[in-house]
């Protein structure tokens, strides 16, 4: 009889309670530094966040009992401390709009309510997606939804997809979402079933140069088709974040798929050369990279569009230095959009390079435990899948955080789990409910039974065989 597998559920619900207890103790400390008081409600808030993801913990524990116990409590540990950061911020701007007799909406309600839908959302990918090779049946049907999502907002008017410069959003009312970041889930499944079917055509080597095998010329079709998708989006929705993402996330699904560099070195050489061009060709491409180049200049600074956003960011960084200010003693209301693109802004102000490190060790733990379920299991799809979800989170948290510290051009979206927004929040729950879905088929056991040894005839008995001697 095999021994049975553990499903470390328990390990999963302590680390649970201990990331619930941090962002309780923030919260905490926030309450002390602006309200200058504590009250029984703060204790109430911490139980109410505890028991959202206890729910959500009973929900693994029944329908994916061997997912790795680390992701949902990583999850629940940067979801509290945005959830945190907002309200702070929150209370910053409405002490700021009374002072200039103005009314101030506060983010953390809303951002509560998409909580409770993305975790809803959370519970349903997971109880209808009982098996991540499903999925690969309906790639093509993805990649095409994908595509419309991700192309909507540059063909509906400026009016129903403009905000703040960038095409990337698609206002219905009082309701407004961003397609792409569900695009890019839609995509991911695309791009891994597609590889999967294909993986040969890529293998096909080409002529050498320079010590790599480059693939031959009528292979290109695949990545031509991604780059020209990722400089549409660049050109006509005026969004650098999503167009480098998804072109990253191909690249790097390509890589595992191959594991040949040649199609990397090829896929930044053609994103670099439409960059360029895209450079010489429009204002706002440029208005982009003199804000990164120089922020500090004072005609860049001062004009609108210009990078006093970036600006007001490193300040705060630099303010916050190694230990921070201390959560909710700091200015993160001075950023515009702090709680939303500048939110690590906003945290390294107040917790300093040591807080903001830590939090981006959370991500790197998250995303480590995404790649070693991808690595563990047993079908090329899966893998594929799983290593493109674990990318998609690290490219998409170096696009954020590269931006605000002006290692590249700022990209306008958002940090997972840690920013306000609804669309980016339930979308990464998606993902994080096939990354469990995943991780739970590479760590629970094989149920079929051992296949039997072939039993060896016996020397005396075994069949003389003629074998002709090679001339």
């Amino acid at each position: 009889m095999q021994p049975v597998a553990p499903t470390r559920r328990s390990t999963e619900l302590w680390m649970l309670a201990f990331a619930a207890a941090l962002v309780t103790g923030a919260l905490t400390l926030v309450s002390i530094n602006q309200k200058q008081e504590l009250t029984i409600q703060i204790l109430w808030y911490g139980l109410a966040f505890m028991a959202a993801f206890a729910i959500t913990h009973v929900a693994v524990r029944k329908w994916a009992p061997y997912a790795d116990p680390l992701i949902l409590p990583c999850v629940a540990l940067l979801h509290g401390f945005g959830l945190v950061m907002i309200y702070r911020i929150d209370l910053a701007k409405a002490e700021q709009a009374l002072a200039r007799a103005r009314e101030y909406t506060a983010a953390a309600p809303k951002q509560v309510l998409w909580t409770a839908i993305s975790l809803v959302l959370f519970l349903a990918v997971l109880y209808i997606v009982k098996n991540h090779r499903v999925l690969a049946k309906y790639g093509y049907t993805a990649g095409l939804v994908g595509l419309f999502a991700l192309a909507l907002p540059a063909l509906l008017p400026s009016s129903l997809s403009e905000v703040n410069g960038a095409k990337v959003w698609l206002k219905l009312g009082i309701f407004s979402i961003q397609p792409g970041e569900f695009a890019k889930i839609l995509l991911m499944v695309f791009f891994a079933s597609f590889l999967v079917s294909k993986r040969d055509l890529f293998m096909v080597a080409g002529r050498r140069f320079l010590g790599l095998e480059l693939p031959r010329a009528r292979d290109l079709g695949p990545i031509l088709v991604a780059w020209g998708v990722a400089i549409g989006v660049l050109v006509f929705e005026k969004d650098l974040g999503t167009s480098l993402l998804i072109f990253g996330i191909v690249l790097a699904m390509l890589y595992v798929a191959t594991e040949r560099a040649a199609w990397v070195i090829i896929g930044l050489t053609l994103f670099i050369g439409g960059a360029l061009v895209a450079f010489s060709l429009f204002t706002h491409v440029q208005q982009r990279v003199a804000n990164w180049l120089t922020p500090m200049d004072q005609a860049v600074y001062e004009r609108g569009g210009g990078s006093y956003q970036i600006a007001q960011g490193l300040f705060g960084l630099g303010t916050g230095g190694m230990a921070g200010t201390g959560l909710g003693a700091g200015r993160p209301d001075i950023v515009p959009e702090a709680n939303t693109d500048f939110i690590t802004a906003a945290i390294g102000e107040e917790l300093g390079f040591i807080g903001l490190a830590a939090l981006l060790m959370v991500y790197m733990i998250l995303a480590l435990r995404g790649m070693r379920s991808a690595v563990a299991v047993r079908d090329s799809f899966g893998k594929l899948l799983g290593g493109g979800l674990s990318f998609a989170i690290i490219m998409q948290l170096f696009v954020v955080v590269g931006g605000v510290t002006a290692l590249i051009p700022m990209t306008g979206i958002t940090t997972p789990f840690l920013s306000y927004g609804g669309s980016s929040l339930l979308a990464n729950y998606i993902l994080i409910a096939l990354l469990l879905r995943i991780s739970d088929a590479a760590r629970r056991p094989q149920t079929g039974s051992r296949p039997r040894p072939v039993q060896q005839a016996p020397i005396a008995e075994a069949s003389t065989v003629m074998v002709e001697r090679p001339s």
